[in-house]
């Protein structure tokens, strides 16, 4: 994976054994308070629980919690649902953290 490559550990401190997987981390990864490394990425679901997964494992304090964004219950594969209900009402909240995250 992208945090192996880089030698970050799943706490996000620096593990690796080479400088040179330094270089260039900061195209996926924000360097946070005390040398800890944030991943730059947003997780988004419809339903709750396949971000809970994410979370409760053991890579799950490595995201930063405001980039997790999920809805209550999920389309059930429904295209429409996902697009015109469910997902419409997420799409404000999921902008919002995609246009913080792209300024940061």
């Amino acid at each position: 994976t992208i945090s192996s490559e880089h030698g970050i550990a799943f706490d996000g401190a620096y593990t690796g054994t080479n400088s040179s997987q330094l270089d260039r981390v900061d195209v996926y990864y924000n360097e946070g308070s005390k040398g800890r490394y944030v991943p730059r990425a947003i997780l988004t679901d419809l339903e709750p629980g396949v971000v809970d997964n994410i979370r409760s494992s053991s890579m799950g304090g490595l995201f930063r919690p405001e980039n997790i964004v999920h809805g209550q219950s999920g389309a059930g594969n429904n295209w429409a649902k996902g697009h015109y209900t469910e997902g419409a009402e997420l799409i404000d909240s999921v902008l919002d953290v995609v246009r913080k995250e792209a300024e940061s």
